[in-house]
């Protein structure tokens, strides 16, 4: 039978790869995309935000996260759970509705869409009689009241979405309780709030736009109370025991209403302006708590006067004698206040405020002094400043890990200690196998670090690298300070802050080692610091050393930004990664690629115009190579000098392109007339065309000129204790590859530990490779005698690697864009190669060693590689032979974005991001898996459960 099997077909291999590759994208974390809507069960204690493309995602305790996607992909306008149930419904902005239930399917729940509707008007009517504004869903659980923009109100069955058509309640019907005046005078006009009576379940209070506020009858079909109000209508609430309620207006007032026991018109018993006399911004949403103290919470959105605060984001708490104007620094766009829901209970007693802005979710406590804001467990803002890079460290031991979290706790005193008031649900997830963190680069020139062990991404500690320079902010300055007199008493809350103070700060690469607690980060303006771990406050001196990449050229100018200045003397650091050294390159260009070996205490770093290697505990550079081809002025503009370099670029392109039509004309033509070589080019793409159909080719790859630009950039480096001169003798070796397809190998001296301080480091250039093909290296490997990858800095010290094998000969893999090439060591003969653009036509845009172990079996794991290429195709291969193991389709090829900001893990899983707020989470590997899995259980109904349901969330679609 093996005669008729495929070349290469293995059954035995084919079943291993079951066990041990499978795709999942498993997590979003992070803060979703351009949210639109907010919900709240406090029957359930879960929260439900809607974005503009349609998605929408439930959260309650850490870990219980649900998601669901309208097929439609139109913004989400409202969300409202339906009372005492695990149901709840969505209006987008087509006018569509949609029923989504929570159900439990083998052992955990899932959210599913289970009816959709789209409310019609009779033939003829205009879209305005049908446009739904407002949404109640009815404490019977059994109907839907949809307000719409005609002033009439319909009603549908629930879960069937059934129109009752006799139970509309029409303008006509409304106004026919109205005073004749009032009725010449205004029409009702759209339908902006519904609210059902908290006591009475047969009474729904109806706000109309123009100001008109009636209470209706369900029972018998009529108005009982109406209301004339003087100003356009924005929202409206009761307050808990019925007897009043409060509505808020465009003008930025507020008024209370009793609703009377006759029928007389009755008058507002309050009308306030908080902000006034000035013309205000509208009040869009209000809440009246009551307390055990008798002083309510008077909570409102807006208000705020036109003149000096009309492009300000905030919400005001108001309780007797205190007032706060919560300022956020991107739109509101919903809240709601979590309070006691339970009918026997007197009071509302307001424990928190959720807000949901444009760009991050605030909570803030109601119960403590000051009103301080909760840090959040999930829902992270992670764009609070751009990221700009992402660092992914697995398996962190448990020392490092609380000295991180104790770094990050004295950073959270100003914070709440109160619990996370978002509670619903169960998480069933298994605990997570090991601590790994995710470390995120940022515009600001912050580094954020995250836990990334399970399916929460929370926030453990900030690191900032602001203090070493000079910039035009003070860090010692503090938002949120306020004169006692200041009005409006305005106090900042949130992190999300887009602006940085300087561009150069951005942090372009990271490395941390876990072992050691060494980290060193590197920026835009060429800046290399290196930092040890501190667990006090501390001031010292940043010691400064430059890196002159440029020292045997001639004649070279930079074009680009000039380096960040440092501060003079001793400088304070909090508690965490303090840095001791800083490393200035010059030019001062971006640093494209770092590498840190903390045991021999060295860090290797790399620009667009060649790279140095720097002893951090001597604190001497050892060297410096540069690797600029003469005729490569474009490196030397910088990123913001761009204007020629795009002309430059484009007229090479054209160059090249000539220069390949010239020699294929070559190849083919010879000596001839004109005719005869068009003939014998035309009968040549013939046969080429033909061939193509038959048979799968491989395409050409046009060598690239040395002219070509950038091609000196620093790409990746790569430190080994190889065979590099001899087979006798290993030692330490740097490896750093270009943009240019050139490989650079450097052996190193590195003193033993008794005289580490007292010689220096010595470097050598052993090696210069140059690829034929001139593709840029992306990743350098060494494998040692067993074919396995070379383990990391100080993991054999620790026990957590076995020793390499030193016996066996040693091999180099070089990646490059286009292919994979193994080479022998030390003579650097080629012995094997795999040509990824030539047969898939893509490039290799990430590549990283992952271990992968079997489901099946705890004895079995192998190391491959992860590859990640343009198209966002992501390839298995196989080590050593190279030889592709799966492909899986992950990130659209248009996402180049996303493409970019891909990050493996070691053990084959990764990150991207899916917007410059959410990272996606994937797994390749069957045996580790993050994802959500949680359960929802129905807590028991109370009788009598008419509490106003707090959702509420009537952004009208206007």
């Amino acid at each position: 039978m093996r005669r008729f099997l495929r070349p290469g077909h293995d059954p035995v291999r084919e079943r291993l790869k079951r066990d041990l590759f499978q795709f999942n994208k498993t997590v979003e974390h992070g803060f979703p995309h351009q949210p639109s809507a907010l919900g709240y069960s406090p029957f359930l204690h879960l929260m439900a935000i809607g974005t503009r493309s349609g998605a929408i995602k439930l959260y309650g305790a850490p870990g219980v996260e649900f998601m669901g996607l309208h097929e439609e992909n139109n913004t989400v306008m409202q969300i409202h759970f339906i009372p005492d149930q695990c149901q709840l419904v969505t209006l987008l902005d087509d006018n569509s509705l949609h029923l989504w239930s929570l159900k439990q399917h083998s052992g955990a729940s899932e959210l599913r869409e289970e009816h959709r509707f789209t409310l019609k008007g009779p033939p003829g009517s205009p879209p305005s009689a049908t446009q739904i504004t407002a949404v109640l869903p009815h404490s019977s659980r059994e109907v839907l009241y949809l307000g719409t923009e005609s002033g009439n109100i319909f009603v549908v069955e629930l879960p069937s979405f059934r129109l009752l058509e006799d139970r509309t309640i029409t303008s006509e019907a409304v106004l026919q309780r109205v005073p004749e005046d009032y009725c010449n005078r205004r029409s009702c006009e759209l339908v902006e709030a519904l609210r059902e009576h908290p006591k009475n379940p047969d009474q729904i209070l109806i706000g109309y736009s123009r100001g008109l506020i009636v209470v209706w009858d369900l029972q018998n079909n009529k108005v009982t109370h109406h209301f004339l109000g003087s100003q356009q209508l924005e929202n409206l609430y009761w307050q808990r025991d019925g007897s009043k309620f409060i509505s808020c207006h465009y003008d930025g007032s507020y008024t209370q209403w009793p609703l009377s026991s006759d029928n007389r018109q009755p008058e507002p018993l309050e009308n306030t302006m908080p902000y006034g006399p000035f013309p205000c911004k509208a009040i869009s949403k209000i809440y009246w708590q009551t307390t055990k103290n008798g002083l309510p919470y008077i909570i409102f959105q807006g208000g705020m006067p036109r003149a000096s605060y009309g492009d300000r984001h905030s919400i005001s708490v108001v309780h007797g004698s205190q007032q706060t104007a919560f300022d956020f620094t991107s739109r509101v766009i919903d809240f709601f206040i979590i309070f006691s829901s339970e009918p026997a209970a007197e009071f509302d007693d307001p424990s928190a405020m959720v807000v949901l802005a444009e760009e991050e979710l605030v909570v803030i406590d109601l119960k403590t002094a000051g009103w301080p804001a909760v840090h959040p467990p999930y829902l992270a803002s992670l764009h609070c400043s751009a990221i700009t890079c992402s660092h992914h460290v697995s398996n962190i031991p448990l020392k490092l890990w609380e000295r991180i979290i104790s770094a990050g706790s004295k950073q959270n005193i100003h914070y709440s200690s109160m619990p996370w008031p978002i509670d619903g649900g169960t998480n069933i997830a298994p605990d997570p196998p090991q601590r790994d963190l995710l470390l995120t680069g940022h515009e600001d020139g912050t580094v954020r670090f995250w836990d990334a062990s399970g399916v929460c991404l929370h926030l453990l500690y900030k690191l900032s690298t602001v203090r070493v320079f000079l910039t035009d902010a003070d860090p010692n300055d503090n938002m949120n300070t306020l004169g006692e007199d200041e009005w409006p008493p305005l106090r900042k809350v949130g992190t999300f802050d887009p602006y940085s103070d300087d561009p150069r700060l951005g942090i372009q690469k990271i490395y941390l080692c876990k072992y050691s607690g060494y980290l060193t980060v590197a920026g835009t303006a060429g800046q290399v610091l290196v930092m040890e771990l501190n667990d006090e406050d501390a001031e010292h001196v940043v010691d400064h050393a430059e890196a002159d990449l440029l020292q045997d050229q001639e004649g070279y100018r930079w074009k680009g930004h000039e380096k960040l200045k440092t501060r003079d003397g001793p400088v304070r650091f909090e508690a965490g990664f303090q840095p001791f050294v800083l490393v200035q390159c010059q030019p001062p260009a971006v640093v494209t690629s770092l590498a840190l070996h903390s045991e021999w205490k060295l860090v290797a770093f790399g620009t667009s115009h060649g790279f140095g290697l720097f002893d951090h505990q001597q604190k001497r550079l050892v060297f410096v190579k540069c690797t600029l081809h003469p005729s490569d002025q474009l490196a030397l503009e910088g990123p913001l000098s761009r204007v020629k370099s795009l002309k430059k670029s484009l007229r090479q392109s054209f160059r090249r392109i000539r220069r390949s039509r010239v020699s294929s004309r070559k190849r083919r033509g010879g000596s001839g007339n004109t005719s005869e070589v068009q003939e014998a080019n035309a009968k040549f793409d013939q046969e080429a065309l033909q061939e193509m159909e038959l048979a799968p080719v491989q395409r050409k790859i046009e060598a690239r000129s040395a002219e070509d630009s950038f091609t000196g950039f620093v790409r990746t480096l790569y430190f080994a204790d190889t065979f590099l001169r001899d087979s006798s003798r290993h030692c330490p070796s740097l490896w750093a590859g270009t943009n240019g397809g050139t490989v650079y190998a450097f052996s190193l001296r590195v003193p033993p530990a008794e005289r580490r301080m007292d010689e220096p480091v010595r470097a050598e250039q052993a090696k210069e490779i140059q690829l034929m093909h001139r593709a840029p290296v992306v990743g350098i490997l060494v494998l040692d005698g067993r074919s396995t990858p070379l383990p990391e800095p100080l993991e054999v010290a620790h026990d957590l690697s076995k020793s390499p094998d030193m016996q066996g000969s040693h091999q180099l893999l070089v990646v490059s864009e286009e292919q994979f090439k193994v080479f022998t060591l030390p003579k650097v003969s080629s012995k094997l190669k795999l040509k990824l653009t030539a047969l898939e036509g893509c490039r290799v845009r990430k590549v990283t060693v992952a271990n992968f172990g079997s489901c099946k079996t705890d004895d079995y794991s192998e190391n491959d590689l992860a590859v990640l290429t343009n198209l966002g195709d992501i390839q298995i291969i196989s080590l050593p032979f190279l030889k592709l193991q799966i492909r899986y389709p992950c990130i659209r090829k248009e996402d180049v974005s996303g493409i970019a900001s891909c990050v493996f893990t070691k053990y084959g899983q990764g990150f991207y991001l899916i917007s410059p707020s959410e990272f996606e989470r994937f797994s390749l590997s069957t045996k580790w898996l993050v994802e959500p899995r949680c359960v929802v259980d129905m807590p028991e109904v109370t009788s009598n459960n008419h509490v106003h349901n707090k959702s509420g969330m009537e952004n009208a679609a206007r």
